[in-house]
């Protein structure tokens, strides 16, 4: 399966457009950095909380270098979600100079 990717510059841009963002990693992960208002759903739990998903519009999702995120992706698109994986993840997010919340909030 081909998936979409975006890479991290166009996150804020697709957001403001009405996207949604998920953060696939550990939730230890999670707390102690992600991109702000990235929603938590830990990559084994992605098929358990489908209804979380937006149905509609696109899902951007991100973990720390873009595997496990890819994975997700996949695990969405066979379930209808406009899933688009973000190449590079946290670590590219961070590398660039993004801002980076930390806590288990997604702001």
């Amino acid at each position: 399966m081909s998936l979409p990717e975006i890479p991290v510059s166009e996150v804020s841009s697709r957001l403001a457009a009405g996207a949604a963002l998920f953060d696939v990693r550990q939730p230890d992960e999670y707390v102690s950095g992600h991109a702000p208002g990235a929603v938590l759903v830990p990559l084994g739990e992605v098929a358990d909380r489908l209804d979380e998903f937006p149905a509609t519009g696109e899902v951007l999702v991100i973990c720390r270098s873009g595997g496990r995120s890819a994975m997700a992706c996949e695990t969405l698109r066979r379930h209808g979600v406009d899933a688009i994986n973000v190449a590079g993840g946290t670590l590219a997010w961070i590398e660039a100079g993004y801002e980076v919340a930390i806590g288990d909030q997604p702001a």
